[in-house]
């Protein structure tokens, strides 16, 4: 006999189909959930947070750098005074966090003033007046 045995067998074991992709589409889940969506998710924040960025802000850039925002150029561009005296511009894209808001400007007049009212000043007691029970006149 010419013809061995197995060589018969083994035409019939040739399945397929989707059984074939489906490791490969169980792949591709596991890396959207725990790769890609996280990273557009961060994406996302980051988009957010350079569109709220203002004036007044403390920012770090990608290389590093820690400033405060002076000035915002345009939308591609912020003024970051790293030094007293010493500004550089800076791409927007290039800040990776903002570390300290400034709070918005608002357009009422007294809202700058104290909450208190009533034009008396009153002097809560510090840390340690309030822990070794300090005079009060």
């Amino acid at each position: 006999m010419l013809i061995s045995p197995a060589y018969a067998q083994a035409a019939g074991g040739a399945g397929g189909g989707i059984e074939a992709f489906l490791p490969l589409i169980l792949i591709f889940v596991v890396f959207y959930f725990l790769m890609i969506r996280p990273q557009q998710k961060r994406a996302k924040e980051h988009k957010a947070m350079l569109g709220a960025l203002r004036r007044g802000d403390n920012v770090v850039t990608s290389g590093g750098i820690m400033g405060k925002v002076t000035k915002v150029d345009s939308d591609t561009e912020v003024s970051v005074e790293i030094a007293k005296d010493t500004v550089v511009k800076v791409r927007r894209e290039m800040i990776a966090q903002v570390t300290s808001k400034t709070e918005p400007a608002s357009d009422e007049e007294g809202s700058s003033e104290a909450a208190n009212d009533s034009g008396e000043k009153t002097e809560e007691p510090g840390g340690l007046k309030k822990l070794f029970g300090g005079k009060k006149d």
